[in-house]
This record gives C-alpha cells, sequence and structure tokens, in this order.
C-alpha cells in the first residue's frame, strides 16, 4: 500500500468529512475507509489537530519551525561556551 503524506489543511479537511460522515450516521470505521486513512490515523490526527482551523495549524506549524530554529541556536551557543571555558583553564 503507498504511503502518502498529507498536509496539515487535507488533515483539518479530512477531520472535518469525518465529522460530518459520523453526523449522516455513518460510523467512524466507514468514514475512514472513505477518506482513506486508517482508523488509528484517524485516532491520532483527531488527538493533534482536533478542533482546530487552518489558520491554528499554519500558526502551529510556523511556532515548529521556529522552536526548532531557537534550539539549534542554544546548541551552537552552548558548544561555544564550553570551548571558551576550556580556553579560558588553559585545557586546549
Amino acid at each position: 500500500m503507498k504511503q502518502t503524506r498529507y498536509t496539515t489543511e487535507q488533515i483539518i479537511m479530512n477531520l472535518r468529512k469525518v465529522e460530518v460522515m459520523v453526523g449522516q450516521g455513518k460510523t467512524i470505521q466507514e468514514s475512514c475507509r472513505d477518506i482513506g486513512v486508517n482508523e488509528q490515523t484517524y485516532y491520532r490526527w483527531r488527538n493533534k489537530y482536533g478542533g482546530m482551523s487552518t489558520n491554528d495549524a499554519k500558526r502551529l506549524k510556523a511556532l515548529e519551525k521556529e522552536n526548532e530554529r531557537l534550539k539549534r541556536i542554544v546548541a551552537d551557543l552552548s558548544v561555544d561556551n564550553a570551548v571558551l571555558k576550556e580556553a579560558v583553564e588553559g585545557k586546549y
């Protein structure tokens, strides 16, 4: 089976489709089959993106990217700090 990557917007749209189908009387299992994902994938998506709008998801993605950049900066500064401490102590 081909593995497909969904964008955040597609995930949110699929979650809404499942909600509509369940409201019309289908089961979650049938709805997941209709959108082409496993039931476990649906529950994972629902836990992560449930109740979000597409704007919220875009904001989350931007914040995750910024967080990753800041972590990288902190790691670089920690290495620089350790090297400078060793140089001051004369352990080079």
